[in-house]
């Protein structure tokens, strides 16, 4: 439209400033890195982007690399910047220098907007700002503490969101910006689980908080098929392929965790048949039965009000975590309801990390004469029964979490998860493992997230093929002793060969002198 008079530009102006899309579509310009200066056409994708931008005050976008979602963001700034009066934009990102780029963009489609449209022009024109003639303006700014403070903003757009640090207390301080009716765009590729982003989606994908997701994967882009994705994932690892193109949080950060196992895990959640306990926070799958062996370990809360007290309930026979508990109760509360628990389950070994807290919860659970906690010798770990410890002075109450058992326990937890050889219903720990990520080489969770179930999961599994295992192999090894002594025994009422006269004696079914003396040995079966 090279030509038009002043009515139909006036036609123009007003539908230009009615719908984002026709605007766009007819008179935005963007820099091809090719094909140099070309009209800006969307795609369908991004023309249901633009009126989302439109009609929800927050916006969140999950999405894919390349898929233009920054250019139209940009195209969507001039809209507003030049359609509407004193309007304010900031845009921050992961870098200072991707923010100017982003306003680096804004600047090209305003500056190749037909004349016509110009019913505003750039009056203070800076390398990361510009002011226009109409009073709006847009600037980059770095991610610090302190970004758009002091301002009252008309639009924040937050780039590359998943991968800015510290985005938490960044959006404590600008969110008050917003405050008069401000509006934000925050769009990014995903960066594990547990930072600010994912947990923008995650709220905004259950109606949590105030912002509209917008889930946009690889495949939205209408020029792309199976074989683009083949070619362009080649020469990617998995956890690039997550986070670049299939906009899967689990698979893209550095969770302890595979990706794959932590799907699998997910698909196994299902909710608690029972939920009891004085706070409700005991949740069991199963109860108890008399032919099947249980496990329960726990972890006690460091009193500091920021962790859980927790326990699993895990049924040996098929590695099944049946029963858990997870909350904030006193110790006199938590110590009642691991002993009225662990009694419940066949008086079951109960396995209590002695941390602080931990020797506390220890003494009230031998003051209520519990019958068979966890002991193990000190220095070595080396398990051994309650009745054994009473006789060995350098026996310790509960398991020891330290810098060189924490590696091992969390490494058999992984190792049990990887081949499959335990059952987790619960989606509290299932979203715990989501966010315990490898920091710095250390296995931990995320700040402001929790371990206390996975790291009481770790005990259980090193303590089920570990204490357990050789437990059980020297039960069989005093059995298979008691067996010979019982074989020996039997050939002294046989006759020497070759003696005349005599006979083998015959012995009734009952062998009543055999059972006696396979008595005699029962303790070392006992233990």
């Amino acid at each position: 439209m090279s030509q038009i008079d002043r009515k139909q530009a006036i036609k123009e102006i007003v539908k230009c400033g009615q719908d984002p899309v026709y605007f766009i579509n007819n008179y935005a310009k963007i820099s091809h890195p090719l094909k140099g200066l070309i009209p800006f056409t969307t795609y369908p994708f991004q023309d249901d982007l633009l009126e989302s931008y439109n009609d929800y005050r927050f916006n969140v976008i999950l999405k894919a690399r390349q898929l233009g979602i920054s250019t139209i963001t940009a195209a969507y700034i001039v809209w507003l910047l030049l359609f509407y009066r004193d309007k304010n934009v900031l845009v921050v990102a992961t870098k200072f220098q991707t923010a100017a780029n982003l306003v680096k963009k804004v600047k090209g489609i305003m500056q190749n907007v037909p004349s016509f449209l110009k019913i505003a022009e750039i009056k203070i024109d800076n390398r990361t700002s510009f002011v226009l003639t109409n009073g709006s303006e847009v600037k980059a700014a770095s991610t610090s503490g302190d970004a758009g403070r002091s301002e009252a903003l008309s639009l924040l757009v937050i780039d590359e969101a998943g991968h800015v640090d510290g985005l938490d207390d960044l959006w404590t301080g600008l969110y008050p910006t917003l405050s008069t009716g401000g509006r934000c765009i925050t769009l990014s590729t995903p960066n594990g689980v547990g930072n600010w982003f994912h947990k923008t989606c995650t709220e905004a994908e259950q109606n949590i908080n105030d912002f509209h997701l917008s889930v946009l994967p690889w495949d939205v882009h209408p020029e792309r098929d199976l074989e683009w994705y083949e070619k362009e994932t080649r020469n990617m690892s998995a956890r690039q392929i997550a986070q670049e193109l299939e906009c899967n949080f689990n698979a893209s950060g550095d969770t302890v965790i595979h990706s794959e196992d932590l799907n699998r895990l997910v698909e196994s959640i299902k909710e608690p048949t029972y939920r009891t306990g004085f706070d409700r926070n005991l949740w069991l799958w199963e109860q108890y039965d008399p032919a099947c062996t249980y496990l329960m370990v726990a972890d006690v809360a460091r009193g500091d009000a920021t962790d859980y007290s927790v326990f699993h309930v895990i049924k040996l026979e098929t590695m099944e975590i049946i029963g858990e508990y997870r909350g904030k109760p006193k110790l006199e509360q938590f110590a009642s309801v691991l002993d009225h628990t662990g009694r419940e389950f066949g008086k079951c070994l109960l396995v209590v990390e002695n941390n602080s807290l931990g020797i506390s919860i220890l003494e009230k659970l031998q003051d209520r004469e519990y019958p068979n906690l966890y002991f193990s010798i000190k220095g070595t770990h080396e398990y051994i029964d309650q009745l054994q410890a009473q006789a060995i002075t350098n026996s310790v109450p509960g398991f020891t979490t330290s810098s060189k058992t924490r590696p091992l326990i969390i490494a058999k937890m992984e190792e049990f998860i990887r081949n499959k050889l335990i059952t987790i219903y619960s989606s509290r720990t299932i979203n715990e493992f989501k966010t315990f990520i490898w920091n710095n080489n250390k296995a931990e969770a995320m700040r402001s997230y929790h371990d206390d179930l996975v790291m009481a999961l770790a005990i259980a599994c090193w303590v089920r093929d570990t204490a357990l295992t050789v437990n059980q192999k020297d039960l069989q090894y005093k059995r298979a002793m008691v067996n010979a002594m019982r074989l020996n025994n039997t050939r002294l009422h046989t006759t020497i060969p070759g003696m005349s006269g005599h006979k083998r004696p015959v012995y009734n079914e009952n062998m009543e002198k055999e059972m006696k003396n396979y008595q005699d040995f029962i303790w070392l079966i006992k233990g």
